[in-house]
């Protein structure tokens, strides 16, 4: 296998499975800092929900992904490729005792396909980088020793305990309150910058007295390195001293030597000590909240995790204009932190519906970035092949071309289909229009092809039966006359606010939408969350990928 020699030159997202695009895009030794958040195994099936303008919940939600693996053909592919390919004989020895003492189950499953990515992982990590694995304790332990084996037992640092939650009770066993994120570098000389969190107001009061001008200080010895030092006379006290005589009453002059006890002691002052956050971050993190109901950030993604906690990520484990790579970017957190803090970034996710929660995102939050999205269709070719790959990621990428929000049910069986059951719908929209506060309703529907007139008369009858104002048809192929003359005799949609009329049906293609052409539609609201703007820095010159 041919590996790549570079990164792409620019800020870039990736639609794709991560393993493929590690091997095909990512260089050797060209990322500073790894983020991984990936599914812990928890059985859980995670929904997007989106919020409806009036706050109230959606009775439409789309599932994101499957947290759950099973041990299938392409797990065993693993295995077989950690047990003759791994980099080390301790790969190869550890994937053989897990399964001989878990056997063919899903733990296991979840094991073999984490462990050929962290091989990628470790590749692609210059020597001074780091790798910050976020997972709870359902498979924290085994993820350890897997991670041990491929960095090397002496490069784990710590094991970061962050309390996600302050309260939780489970039956027969105490609150699971907590995540961890393990972290290891690649080499002895890895990037650390020390974080700092400021000292809590009754820690200042206890600790750092005030002087008669407002200003914090800490009383600290003056004894000498060793007990050796400048013997002489001070405040009545003859005894070595860490200064000079004439440093020291120099230091008193200055109002530097406290003399009101019975032994002088020196006065440092908070505000020049070097470190000047406060307390030094330990590894257990208690001060960083979970993005909850009510937080600003949050947008409706199920395992969103709060900004503050990559900021802290990113910030010690790389420099301004070092490169950040999150392999299961989710809803981008990491990519926005290092947006933020003015890193160069590579986010991965293997469903468009986490690219295009991403892309709105970064426009939210900072309108003038630059950067590149890779894996979607950029023409009618790579529309056809996408339809061929993953009809769902197809729907849901034509349904973001005309800023509709997927459409789905709230079942998640799978008879129903795991991704929605869209009822013949598979996006929609809302516009104001007619009296003050009522909203209607703009219908979307997708079609990879065998399409005809019959398709049209069926999405008049949804709009009837949704009571919905207007209906998109987006085909992949042509429409035929049949469908253009069905669509043409049917009433009109006449806006009582924006004085107009539009065509109640709508037929486009994807070539169309390809080549720019829009709907007509009344200005239409926002349905998505929408990120708060973010202060923005020009990220073009930062650094080169070496």
């Amino acid at each position: 296998m041919k590996l790549p020699a570079s990164n792409p030159k620019i800020n870039t997202l990736f639609y794709g499975d991560n393993l493929d695009i590690l091997r095909n895009h990512i260089g050797t030794e060209t990322i500073d800092l790894i983020y991984l958040d990936p599914p812990f195994n928890s059985k859980a099936d995670y929904n997007v929900l989106f919020k409806e303008k009036g706050g109230e919940s959606s009775h439409a939600q789309i599932q994101a992904f499957s947290d759950s693996w099973v041990w299938d053909v392409e797990a065993k592919h693993a295995y077989d490729e950690l047990t003759t390919q791994a980099p080390n004989l301790d790969v190869s020895n550890l994937t053989k005792a897990l399964f001989d003492f878990l056997g063919k189950n899903d733990m296991m499953a979840y094991l073999v396909m984490m462990g050929v990515r962290l091989i990628e992982l470790q590749r692609v990590l210059k020597p001074t980088g780091s790798l910050f694995l976020h997972c709870d304790s359902t498979a924290s332990h085994y993820l350890k020793i897997m991670l041990d084996s491929i960095f090397g037992l002496q490069n784990f640092r710590n094991e970061i305990v962050w309390k996600r939650i302050q309260g939780h009770s489970d039956a027969k066993r105490f609150g699971k309150v907590s995540d961890r994120i393990l972290f290891y570098s690649k080499t002895d000389e890895y990037k650390f910058n020390t974080q700092t969190v400021p000292h809590s107001a009754e820690y200042l009061e206890s600790r750092y007295p005030t002087d008669k001008d407002g200003r914090r200080y800490a009383l600290d010895n003056l004894n000498p390195p060793g007990g050796r030092g400048p013997v002489y006379e001070f405040h009545g006290l003859t005894r070595p001293w860490r200064f000079t005589q004439e440093k020291m009453l120099k230091l008193e002059a200055e109002g530097r030597i406290y003399t009101k006890s019975r032994v002088p002691r020196l006065m440092r002052y908070l505000d020049e000590l070097k470190v000047q956050g406060g307390a030094v971050v330990t590894e257990v993190w208690t001060d960083i909240f979970p993005v909850n109901s009510q937080a600003k950030e949050r947008l409706g993604y199920p395992t969103q995790k709060p900004l503050a906690l990559l900021e802290r990520i990113i910030e010690a484990g790389s420099d301004e204009g070092d490169w950040v790579l999150d392999p299961f970017c989710g809803c981008g957190t990491a990519v926005v932190a290092a947006e933020k803090d003015k890193r160069h970034w590579i986010g991965i996710d293997i469903t468009y519906l986490a690219i295009n929660l991403i892309k709105t995102r970064l426009k939210d939050a900072f309108p003038k970035a630059k950067f590149e999205i890779e894996g979607e269709p950029k023409d009618l070719a790579g529309a056809v092949a996408l339809s061929k790959k993953d009809r769902y990621q197809f729907q849901w990428w034509v349904v973001s071309l005309v800023g509709a929000r997927p459409y789905g049910s709230t079942t998640s069986n799978p008879k129903e289909g795991k991704k929605g059951a869209d009822e013949g719908i598979d996006g929609w929209m809302k516009f104001h229009d007619g009296e003050e506060g009522n909203v209607e309703t703009v219908i979307v529907q997708v079609k990879s092809g065998g399409v005809g007139a019959k398709d049209i008369r069926e999405l008049r009858d949804r709009l009837q039966a949704k009571r919905a104002a207007l209906g998109l048809f987006i085909t992949l192929e042509a429409p035929t006359s049949e469908m253009t003359k069905e669509a043409r005799t049917t009433d009109p949609y006449v806006s009582p606010i924006w004085n107009q009329q539009y065509p109640k049906i709508q037929i486009l293609t994807i070539e169309d939408l390809l080549n720019g052409v829009k709907p007509s539609l009344p200005p239409t609201l926002n349905l998505f969350a929408q990120a708060e703007k973010e202060k923005y820095t020009d990220t073009s010159e930062w650094g080169k990928i070496s």
